[in-house]
């Protein structure tokens, strides 16, 4: 590793750290109350469960890591910050077979489909994407699929220019479907690597939204049948246990290939990716903690679980 690639993955670890703060402090808080009895008991088992669950890991993440514990350590003495460490050993173990950044395979352009409701931050992701895959030397664009939003259009323009990549763009109200359509075409005559497609997220209307994604893969699916080549769920942590809904939903409505988890540093609900991992068993792509361009990275598991547990 180089210099300058440690540097830089010792500042995403402080960044990431710094981001899960609230997340971590709900952890060792519960824990640093609990901790009056020493020697594990199921009593200490029960709590320790029950303050992962408050914590959003969900109940069959906190079981696993209590039964792991209770498996090397029941009857015996333990400090909370032997806990955090087999805890955050267990969470890294569960969470690396989920750990998958976008591959551009050999599509050109390898579509990418970006859903999400609003607010979630998918505009913003896009944006971000881009900034990460061009400065890798791929050719990305940028298609405004939110068309019931001018400000989403505009927000999508301005992270174009940004990350010095082609928006394809209409005006408000613009049939989404023949946007993304114009968007594969103009892709493919320019040779681009990626293309991102933003899409609207009204859940309150589920059914029109399904129609309406449903419509856009058949039509960018008339030029290039393997389209969309992903479909990246954007979740907001702040959400917590809400974002299980969610993926339940997109995934009735597309082929949800990866999540996207924005917000992190907002919330004190980051161990809803733990779960999501558990029960969904999807990739997770990349994890957002900041608004500025270079706060969303591809995840890593390691970083996530010692950060988590409030672990240098």
């Amino acid at each position: 590793m180089t210099q300058d690639t440690s540097v830089e993955k010792r500042g995403w670890f402080g960044r990431l750290k710094a981001g899960l703060s609230r997340s971590s402090a709900k952890i060792t808080e519960s824990f640093a109350g609990i901790f009056t009895r020493r020697k594990l008991d199921q009593a200490l088992i029960d709590e320790l469960e029950e303050a992962l669950i408050a914590a959003d890991l969900g109940p069959a993440t906190a079981a696993r890591l209590t039964a792991v514990l209770a498996r090397d350590r029941f009857d015996k003495e333990v400090s909370v910050e032997e806990v955090r460490g087999i805890f955050a050993g267990e969470i890294a173990r569960m969470l690396e077979p989920v750990a998958k950044p976008l591959a551009i395979g050999p599509a050109r352009p390898h579509v990418v489909l970006v859903v999400g409701v609003n607010g979630s931050g998918k505009t913003t992701t896009i944006g971000k994407l881009a900034r990460l895959y061009q400065a890798q030397g791929k050719k990305v664009m940028l298609a405004a699929g939110d068309t019931f939003r001018a400000a989403a259009v505009e927000q999508l323009k301005i992270w174009g220019e940004r990350a010095n990549v082609p928006v394809i763009a209409r005006g408000e109200g613009a049939d989404p479907a023949g946007l993304a359509f114009d968007a594969v075409q103009a892709a493919k005559e320019q040779g681009i690597d990626l293309l991102l497609i933003d899409t609207a997220g009204r859940l309150q209307n589920k059914a029109g939204l399904m129609e309406e994604l449903a419509k856009i893969l058949r039509v960018i699916r008339k030029i290039d049948a393997t389209a969309p080549n992903d479909c990246l769920l954007v979740l907001d942590a702040t959400v917590g246990q809400n974002a299980h809904s969610q993926v339940e939903i997109f995934k009735q409505v597309c082929d949800v290939s990866g999540l996207v988890l924005t917000k992190l540093d907002g919330s004190a609900k980051g161990g809803v990716l733990v779960a999501l991992a558990e029960r969904f068993k999807l990739p997770v792509v990349a994890i957002g903690v900041g608004e500025g361009p270079d706060d969303l990275k591809p995840f890593t598991p390691q970083e996530f679980a010692r950060s988590l547990m409030d672990l240098d």
